[in-house]
């Protein structure tokens, strides 16, 4: 019979490619994961692994044995959880990881069809760094991960990205810096004290290259992994701000800032991800139809309209 705590072993190697990460990962000494190894490779009589230099490459047989190890796995996740939360409340619980790029009530917007579902749905929402959000995807620890960024393939990690929407950025500031930077803006932006997204966000080398097509060279004051602290720097007036466009109303009542004007260009996509090539989790299913009938539509209404304070 199959020893699923080898099999659990053997699946965590395959994603990572690493036997001495693979046990740091598991709390485990590389000597007991090749030991593990060894006996499931034993038990099927077929060979996983092969070793190129210093790395693990998987076998035909190896190949076919992560296919099935990664469906029984995301099974026995869904029995878990179903187990845990849904006996005791009935409702299913629905994990989520957002990127802390990704501005909060954007998240919102994106999530709430979960919870009014038909079915009962407890939302469990966790905001990291995308990389440690993949990791936690990776082991079935999620069922979704809100980003900026499709999942970089370079990673290793079986995925899958699913296009929400896209939304046109806006530069936004308090009443004296709208006032100062809104003639001849995007002109007006060339030496103005900029906060921007930190460097890993997608929207900071979009608005960089927007920048240098501009002929534009702002004094960039600050850069912020959490897009809620930069706008509450911008709140203080420390520089003007870039957001998206669909916040405009949100930002004026809430942060006290006012549109400056539309970078037409810069356009940030926002992507589900999942570890399901086809949706099937009815609150993921729900994100996705809500996100590209509703949520994106605001943005491209604005840059049709006749809005003066469209420049570019």
């Amino acid at each position: 019979m199959l020893n699923y705590k080898q099999l659990y072993y053997f699946w965590h190697v395959a994603r990572i490619g690493s036997i001495t990460r693979a046990a740091e990962r598991l709390h485990l000494t590389p000597q007991t994961i090749s030991g593990q190894l060894a006996e499931l490779e034993r038990s099927l009589d077929t060979e996983l692994f092969r070793r190129i230099g210093r790395r693990l490459e998987l076998t035909p047989a190896g190949k076919t044995a992560l296919s099935h190890a990664e469906e029984i796995f995301q099974i026995g996740n869904e029995l878990e959880q179903s187990l845990r939360s849904g006996a005791a409340s009935g409702a299913r619980s629905f994990l989520v990881g957002v990127a802390d790029a990704v501005p909060k009530s954007i998240a919102y917007q994106l999530l709430a069809p979960a919870l009014h579902l038909p079915e009962p749905m407890r939302l469990v929402c966790h905001e990291d760094k995308l990389e440690r959000l993949f990791a936690e995807l990776a082991i079935h620890k999620l069922d979704l991960v809100i980003a900026d960024r499709p999942l970089p393939p370079e990673l290793g990690i079986k995925g899958y990205n699913h296009a929400l929407g896209r939304c046109t950025m806006a530069f936004y500031g308090v009443p004296e810096l709208a006032a100062r930077y809104r003639p001849d803006f995007p002109h007006s932006l060339d030496q103005a004290p900029i906060l921007l997204p930190a460097d890993k966000a997608s929207a900071h080398g979009l608005l960089l290259r927007w920048f240098t097509e501009q002929q534009i060279h702002p004094q960039v004051v600050g850069k912020f992994d959490d897009s809620a602290l930069m706008k509450a720097f911008g709140k203080a007036g420390v520089g003007v701000f870039p957001a998206p466009s669909i916040l405009k109303e949100e930002i004026r009542t809430e942060h006290g800032a006012e549109l400056i004007g539309y970078a037409r260009d810069v356009v940030v996509r926002y992507y589900a991800i999942s570890i399901e090539r086809r949706l099937t989790h009815p609150a993921v299913v729900a994100v996705s139809r809500t996100a590209r009938q509703l949520l994106f539509i605001e943005a491209d209404n604005a840059l049709a309209s006749n809005d003066p304070s469209i420049r570019q």
